[in-house]
């Protein structure tokens, strides 16, 4: 629970003090609503917009879309890889750099005081591996498109995430793409829904075999 509340609050407050510092709003007052709001909506991927957040200055809509990769929590309706997966694979990389000093050391994986089985971490990278993969493969498939990167790039992690509003040409809907990148993200919607496995599971040989 608490990286799951970590991340949108530095997120919330980050967004709102650029968007006073830089001057796109006049007042910290009209800041505030509008940075809060969409820092914690894409952060969970609600994806409900109150501003035009993809016509905010600097990094601003950048890294409100990067924090729709995290997502929600486990068991939630919320899209992106998950807080806990996310979380696993930060634990499991400081647990590689830190076989690199110590290589016969014996470091387990915990959530809490609980030790994970290997299983289980498998299992995650397994997941993002093939999260990876099926978003490459979209992101080139729409800029075969003409697409442009931004739009392309935004386009497949707000639907793969389930979050909606994008950016560039996606900014404020997706009227305006051609009928092939509609349905490849159509696909990125259903992968993200059911969590790519259960998805691609029916494309397996094995599946089908009794």
């Amino acid at each position: 629970f608490r990286p799951f509340c970590t991340r949108p609050a530095i997120v919330a407050v980050l967004t709102p003090a650029s968007l006073y510092l830089t001057g796109f709003f006049d007042n910290f007052g009209s800041a505030l609503p509008h940075g809060i709001f969409q820092a914690v909506s894409i952060g969970t991927t609600t994806g409900f917009t109150t501003a035009e957040y993809f016509a905010w200055p600097i990094f601003l809509p950048v890294l409100l879309l990067f924090t729709s990769f995290i997502g929600g929590c486990a068991g939630s309706t919320g899209g992106g890889l998950k807080v806990i997966r996310f979380l696993l694979l930060i634990k499991q990389g400081v647990r590689e750099i830190q076989r690199l000093v110590h290589p016969n050391a014996e470091i387990p994986v915990k959530i809490g005081n609980k030790v994970l089985p290997e299983r289980v971490i498998q299992g995650v990278w397994g997941f993002f591996a093939v999260y990876v993969a099926s978003f490459s493969v979209m992101l080139l498939m729409l800029m075969a498109t003409g697409l442009d990167q931004v739009t392309a790039f935004s386009a497949v992690a707000a639907c793969l995430n389930n979050l909606g509003p994008g950016l560039g040409e996606v900014g404020l809907n997706y009227a305006g793409i051609n009928d092939f990148a509609k349905w490849v993200l159509s696909l990125a919607m259903l992968l993200g829904r059911l969590e790519i496995f259960t998805l691609l599971v029916l494309l397996t040989p094995t599946f089908w075999r009794p």
